[in-house]
């Protein structure tokens, strides 16, 4: 992994070396293995990473690396800090179909994890964080992006390392997904699912809407149809923006010819998605063609309705009074109750 200066116009790359020097040469570079994700901490002096099942920390400051997990039976595809105030929690993302919850402070020889977040059927493709180290968001190969509070871990116990509920030979680069084997997880502990978008073809990422202005109302993903999914915390499709309505980055309103529109070339797959922290602008990139030898980046438009949505407390709230309901109704003469509470 590399680094680099934004500031100057310099050209150095400093090298951030992750694996055991020790190591011999591999396939995948000086020390044998790729890096699939990586972040800075807040205050960023931190950087974590996660490559072929192992999950490191490395202090800029001291240049050196200072936590190395063997975290996963499958490549780590995503990981985060999960609290933006200590960066003491780590949150890992994995193709063996679960995210794992790391303790920085509570992590002895064993490097075992502070509890697993069991639901998906499949690998993951990324990890998003909420930034109060209590919730957090992922996208399943599965189809499925699902919302996870993180009091509401398993135990490093209760996950057998099996994948009995997925599809054996199934590859999400092949732009397919047959129809699941199950409906649900028999372990599943997330918050909520949010379904309508494809994860296929790449590792398709998903973030929540800004704090700052719209109290991370809002959960978005990119997608293999070439559309940028939004929805409330409850579920619901607020907005599906079509990347192929984009015009040119370039262009300007006073012009009188519009150009081609971003996709009238060829078929897109959206990869990423930002929000602006201050304005309702998003930016994507995508893969542009049908063989994806090109990519492009789009400006989007927010017309939502800013902090004026469901908080997670609100959608937690409203699915345990769901509940009790349903299990007052189900009791004897439940039903008629309710038609004379109502009448």
């Amino acid at each position: 992994m590399y680094m680099t200066k934004m500031d100057d116009e310099s050209d150095e790359q400093i090298p951030i070396p992750l694996g055991d020097t020790t190591q011999r040469r591999g396939y995948w570079g000086n020390y044998g293995f790729p890096i699939y994700s990586c972040r800075f901490s807040t205050d960023g002096k931190e950087i974590v990473a996660g490559g072929r099942k192992d999950l490191f920390v490395f202090d800029l400051g001291s240049m050196q690396r200072v936590l190395s997990i063997s975290a996963h039976s499958d490549d780590i595809n995503s990981c985060c800090w999960a609290d933006t105030r200590s960066g003491n929690v780590l949150v890992s993302a994995s193709d063996d179909t679960t995210l794992k919850v790391w303790d920085r402070r509570s992590l002895g020889k064993s490097n075992k994890p502070s509890g697993v977040l069991i639901g998906h059927t499949e690998g993951l493709t990324h990890v998003g964080p909420k930034g109060d180290g209590r919730y957090v968001i992922s996208n399943g190969k599965d189809q499925v992006l699902r919302l996870w509070d993180l009091r509401k871990m398993r135990t490093h116990n209760e996950w057998n390392g099996g994948n009995p509920y997925g599809h054996e030979m199934f590859d999400y680069r092949d732009g397919r997904y047959p129809k699941p084997n199950f409906k649900k997880h028999p372990l599943d502990t997330s918050v909520m699912s949010y379904k309508g978008h494809a994860v296929l073809r790449t590792l398709i990422r998903c973030h929540f809407s800004p704090a700052e202005t719209t109290g991370s109302s809002y959960i978005y993903s990119g997608s293999y149809d070439g559309k940028i999914h939004i929805w409330s915390l409850d579920g619901r499709v607020v907005q599906v923006l079509d990347r192929s309505k984009t015009l040119p980055i370039s262009f300007h309103p006073s012009e009188s010819d519009v150009g081609t529109r971003s996709s009238d070339r060829m078929a897109h797959v959206v990869r990423d998605v930002s929000w602006h922290s201050q304005e309702p602008i998003l930016m994507s990139c995508a893969w542009d063609g049908e063989y994806e030898y090109a990519g492009s980046v789009a400006r989007h438009e927010w017309k939502g309705y800013g902090r004026n949505a469901l908080t997670i407390e609100d959608v937690v709230e409203r699915d345990e009074l769901n509940t009790a309901h349903a299990a007052q109704m189900a009791l004897p003469g439940g039903l008629l109750s309710e038609l004379r509470r109502h009448s």
